[in-house]
């Protein structure tokens, strides 16, 4: 009997061995990806753009945080920019040094937090060469100038401009190198480029190249990422919602279940007394979402939305949550709170009450929910 214990410990203890052995034997993708579909189960993680680094009232302070600030817990997903890097410039086009992003991406994965990227290169074709200005988003050049309307094809290899993406692509390659701890471990991030692309407001927009111009710029980008050692990254796919859309409109640029793992809408609401309307279009968009990422094996997620400056000061409560109660996504992620135009909450605005009611729920997530199935955790 004892000696069948004994068989019994060791098969346990080798199984065990095993399982930790084929974990570390896993991809930082591959982890993210595992992390992402069982969070799932729990429940829906809150997300905000720009988080750690400016607020309505305040500037680069140490662990300041509008969401923080307001509900005293950090977003469980925070959204980093990197439009600029392609220029060599030393700020992000919303003004955030390159060097302060790293610092607070290591710093939220530290926490038990997670990472999406996302990336608005300027134009290649009507930017002046030797980077310029940070923080106008807007004017020529830009990735909202769409004045030239074969942007993509120039890129592509064969284009007169596939140099200097190439150039382009390599910065961004190096920035992405620096997102590593202290010893050597690849933080692993949802990486969202080109998105938005059922519009046609960006030059990789609707309008602005053919089905297969556009996945070959999705795949030109992978390709380069991936040939650079990046096994670290979760590729997520995110058109923006619409009115009545359906599965084929949603999957018409899609580039393939061997390069997305995360499939996402960006949808916002402008006005106050849009409130019903949003939420009518956001669960006919949701459905449809999860229903195609179910069939595809995707993970769904609401990746961008928001109310402009909050002007309901129920909305948390009254509109989002409404809007996304049911639905398996992964995640909801508002953009930023720029003293100008923002869509988080902050503690000095009358929406916070409704924000802090939204964070009690139980199927809405944040660090402190999530941090226990950090990898740094220990667990």
């Amino acid at each position: 009997m004892k000696k069948l214990l004994t068989l019994a410990l060791a098969g346990i203890m080798i199984a065990a061995c095993t399982t930790k052995k084929e974990e570390t034997e896993l991809t930082g993708a591959q982890k993210l990806k595992n992390r992402l579909i069982a969070l799932q189960e729990k429940g829906i993680m809150y997300g905000h753009q720009d988080d750690p680094f400016y607020g309505l009232t305040w500037e680069y302070q140490k662990d300041s945080s509008d969401v923080k600030n307001t509900c005293g817990d950090y977003p469980a997903v925070m959204g980093f920019e990197l439009g600029g890097i392609e220029m060599g410039d030393a700020k992000s086009l919303d003004s955030v040094p390159f060097t302060r992003i790293t610092e607070e991406i290591i710093n939220h994965y530290k926490r038990g937090g997670i990472i999406t990227i996302s990336w608005h290169p300027r134009n290649p074709v009507t930017t002046i060469d030797g980077g310029g200005p940070a923080g106008q988003k807007f004017p020529e050049g830009t990735a909202w100038d769409v004045t030239d309307s074969l942007v993509v094809r120039k890129v592509l290899p064969g284009g007169e401009y596939h140099e200097k993406f190439q150039t382009w692509m390599q910065r961004l390659s190096d920035f992405l190198a620096t997102l590593k701890t202290e010893d050597g471990e690849k933080i692993p991030f949802m990486f969202r480029p080109w998105h938005e692309n059922s519009g046609s407001w960006f030059w990789w927009g609707e309008k602005l190249c053919t089905v297969e111009e556009y996945k070959a710029l999705w795949n030109l980008l992978q390709d380069k990422l991936k040939a650079d050692g990046f096994d670290n990254i979760v590729w997520a796919y995110s058109p923006g919602m619409e009115d009545n859309l359906t599965a084929e409109r949603l999957m018409v640029r899609y580039p393939g279940d061997d390069r997305v793992e995360v499939l996402g809408l960006d949808g916002y609401q402008w006005k106050a007394d849009e409130g019903q309307q949003f939420i009518e279009r956001g669960r006919q968009n949701l459905q449809v979402l999860c229903d195609v990422a179910k069939q595809h094996n995707l993970i769904p997620a609401l990746t961008e939305c928001g109310l402009k400056n909050v002007t309901d000061p129920t909305w948390w409560t009254s509109t989002l949550l409404p809007t996304v109660e049911g639905f398996p996504i992964s995640y909801l992620l508002t953009w930023r709170n720029y003293k100008e135009e923002w869509f988080g909450p902050a503690p000095s605005q009358p929406d916070a009450q409704s924000f802090r009611d939204f964070y009690k729920n139980e199927k809405i997530l944040f660090t402190k929910d999530i941090a226990e199935e950090s990898p740094e955790s220990g667990d």
